[in-house]
């Protein structure tokens, strides 16, 4: 709802809403309301009566991995020979999958649905709305787990989108799965597929030096033979289930190997690259269909202000005829204001009759990189999406800034669910500040503020003045707290529309006597020490600052706060509460000065959990938003937003004996292989971690620190790991936990978090 006047000044004229809704004055007469009792129930019904429309084939994907890559693979593979709709992204819940039916058009032969769930019951609106015609079942696992009381049960709710299918593709191999799906569902009715003989496919499998050959014997003896391009056992899986989905459909093999050419194993993911001269980048290099291109380009719009918005866009392959084609095209980029549009290929020539003056075209991604000058971009804002075969993604290397080898990723999907998730704890009332306060605890504040501001926060928290300036030169327009201001910043506060905590009677009269000698008004926060003896004002000092507010005409008391100091431990418990019965005592006494307007706060992200009957007018979210649940009542709801990784850059053989790195720390008694890896302590990997006490994952397998981390590298033990110069390390992430890795060198989360140095390159995605 707070969002219906910017979508409308933006050209948006029919709304769906709820019947508590008040249709603003300015807006009424001018657009159209749709009032229901239950929004998300009315949006799934009219998706059911479009899906109703649609007589052709629905193929719908579920499973607990690998639904939006063998979504993916098969659109492509499909669209050799057919005009595919698929769900955009990863758009498989209870709102994504109507917005996915929106897209399937008349001319579409074939759609392709993701179905998604975290729940029990929540299956059931989904076959409602998408009614496959062919399933596949990929696999199951313990994802979301929390929402069941088994896996068994899990299964069965995935299983009934099923029910009312012709047929159902799955892996007979998967013993418990197979099992479950033999119970319920009649032999006519399942194909499965299996490595071992007797089964509808037979699957066997040649690896290649550079991927696979796959050969598939059918029941009926017929034979199919396929060049796979990678051989990695999760996409071998994932590829066989969109083969046989393929041939199921009645491609040949020969259109479905066409397909297959073309694949890679693909990023599925948005992902925002620092680029060259403070530019940014969205790479979208996977992606090339209208559905897609929404997603990524209201994405581009929730972005914070740049110079220009620049779309570079390729042809859409095997998409129908192309007038039509590139007339929905230019109906939908018209409304986004871009500034410029750069076309490869040659039907995509077409947009220029509808963007004169700012469309550019290059028959091929060749000749766009001859003519690319990354110095002809300065503060821009882009958007690089087009079909795999383009090659986009050289693109993307040639306008991306060169920081270093090692990468910090930020889900940004991981952070909107995370913050959903204490959303749900709190009271529909209560507001939500949140701390992107060191960098955003590492993740950098500029992108994780814009996206905070995207999803309703109503506040930011930072620690310095200057990072408060920094946020509002680059856009950002949410009301601003400064933790840690000095006297000598109260100008900038004022000049940025900060919000300066004050936290004694001494800055108190200097933040005053600024307001009365320069006219100007000031909104401040007032810190009262409850427990933390850190900062703040006493019970015993209330008297003073009473007649500080009293004489402070300028002054805005905009919130009083008291911080816990051991919320995440329950041996703290009864000193939390003292903290907060005396909050509550000195409330009492600022509320008869103090306009109603004023907010108070106490809980951080332990508090939340800990100390929900607590919550006041506001909440202050930090270290849960990031994936740590510090409590650990709700650790396995949380999601890691970010994933630090690293490159290997050279693996040598050690003798038993030798000696490895500064002081001559590390060793393997019985020699080994070493991997030398592109970070070190400068970067923000603890020189704790040396000999064994740290360990990273390479190819899914932990490999120990060998001897002291240095300034830029650090060795680690690969004897037995398949390895080599430029594969991939991960230091942590989700499969990785930031509490263990903590825990192993004597320090906590928020450490590890915020040490991440800045020269470590930040990509942010939605997966």
């Amino acid at each position: 709802m707070t969002f219906i006047p910017a979508l409308f000044e933006i050209g948006v004229k029919n709304f769906l809403v709820h019947e508590d809704y008040d249709t603003p004055k300015s807006i009424g007469s001018h657009a159209s309301f749709v009032v229901v009792h239950d929004t998300r129930l009315a949006l799934q019904k009219l998706a059911k009566f479009q899906r109703s429309k649609f007589l052709k084939p629905v193929v719908s994907i579920t499973g607990s991995n690998g639904k939006t890559i063998v979504k993916e693979w098969l659109g492509q593979v499909l669209s050799q020979k057919y005009q595919v709709a698929k769900s955009p992204k990863s758009y498989n819940s209870q709102v994504g999958v109507p917005l996915s039916i929106f897209g399937i058009e008349e001319d579409h032969q074939v759609a392709i649905l993701e179905a998604g769930i975290s729940k029990t019951g929540e299956m059931k609106a989904l076959e409602e709305m998408i009614r496959p015609d062919l399933g596949i079942f990929t696999n199951i696992g313990t994802a979301h787990q929390e929402g069941f009381e088994s896996i068994e049960q899990k299964a069965l709710e995935k299983l009934s989108l099923f029910e009312k299918s012709d047929f159902l593709i799955y892996c007979k191999d998967q013993s418990f799965l197979a099992k479950i799906i033999e119970e319920n569902f009649p032999k006519k009715r399942l194909i499965a597929w299996s490595d071992e003989p007797g089964e509808d496919f037979s699957r066997s499998l040649k690896l290649l030096d550079k991927g696979a050959k796959m050969f598939l014997l059918k029941s009926d003896l017929s034979t199919f033979t396929f060049q796979i391009p990678f051989k990695d056992p999760a996409s071998l899986e994932n590829i066989t289930h969109v083969i046989i989905a393929a041939l199921s459909l009645g491609q040949t093999s020969e259109s479905i190997q066409q397909g297959l050419n073309h694949l890679k194993s693909v990023d599925m993911r948005l992902t925002l690259k620092p680029g060259i001269n403070d530019s940014l980048l969205i790479d979208d290099t996977y992606n090339n269909d209208l559905a897609g291109l929404k997603v990524a380009l209201d994405f581009m719009q929730q972005q914070r202000p740049k110079n220009r918005k620049i779309l570079i866009l390729s042809d859409f392959l095997q998409q129908g005829s192309p007038e039509k084609i590139y007339s929905s095209v230019s109906d939908l980029i018209g409304s986004y204001n871009l500034d410029k549009i750069i076309g490869v290929g040659h039907e995509i020539s077409l947009l220029a009759n509808y963007f004169p003056g700012r469309f550019e075209n290059f028959f091929s991604a060749e000749k766009l990189l001859e003519s690319l000058n990354p110095e002809q971009f300065s503060n821009d804002l882009i958007l690089i999406t087009g079909a795999r075969p383009f090659g986009f993604e050289r693109v993307v290397n040639k306008l991306q800034q060169r920081i270093h080898g090692t990468t910090l990723e930020i889900n940004l999907n991981a952070l909107t669910h995370n913050f959903n998730f204490y959303k749900k704890l709190i009271k529909p009332e209560t507001k939500v500040m949140v701390m992107v306060k060191a960098f955003a605890y590492g993740g950098g504040a500029l992108e994780i503020a814009n996206h905070l501001q995207t999803m309703g926060a109503d506040y930011l928290a930072v620690a310095f003045t200057d990072e408060g300036v920094t946020l509002r030169k680059q856009g950002i327009s949410l009301p601003i707290m400064v933790l840690n201001p000095l006297e000598e910043s109260i100008e900038l506060c004022s000049e940025f529309n900060l919000e300066p905590v004050v936290f004694s009677s001494e800055f108190f009269k200097s933040i005053n006597n600024y307001c009365h000698s320069s006219d100007k008004k000031l909104s401040i926060h007032l810190d009262m020490d409850t427990g933390m003896r850190r900062l703040g004002f006493e019970e015993n000092q209330l008297d003073e600052l009473i007649d500080l507010i009293a004489k402070a005409k300028n002054v805005k008391i905009a919130s009083v706060y008291t911080h816990l100091v051991g919320a995440d431990e329950e041996i703290h418990k009864d000193f939390s509460i003292e903290q907060i019965e005396t909050f509550i005592r000195m409330k009492s006494r600022l509320e008869n000065c103090l306009p109603s307007s004023t907010l108070y706060h106490v809980l951080n992200s332990a508090g939340i959990v800990a100390f929900p009957e607590f919550q006041f007018d506001m909440v202050r979210l930090g270290i849960g938003l990031y994936g740590v649940e510090v409590t650990g009542k709700y650790e396995s709801s949380l999601r890691a937003i970010s994933t630090l990784k690293t490159t290997i850059s050279q693996v040598k053989i050690l003798a038993a004996g030798e000696t490895v790195g500064y002081s001559r720390k590390g060793s393997l008694p019985q020699g080994g292989k070493i991997a030398t890896l592109s970070i070190g302590y400068a970067d923000g990997y603890d020189r704790r971690f040396s000999n064994g006490k740290g360990y990273v994952l390479i190819d899914g397998k932990k490999a120990e620190v060998v001897g002291n981390v240095c300034m830029d590298m650090c060795m680690v033990d690969v004897t037995g790991i398949e390895a080599k110069a430029g594969d991939e390390a991960i230091i942590y992430g989700e499969q990785i936990s930031l509490k263990e890795l903590a825990e192993r060198i004597g320090t906590i989360p928020y450490e590890l978090l915020t040490n991440i140095s800045t020269r470590v390159k930040r990509i942010y995605y939605l997966d």
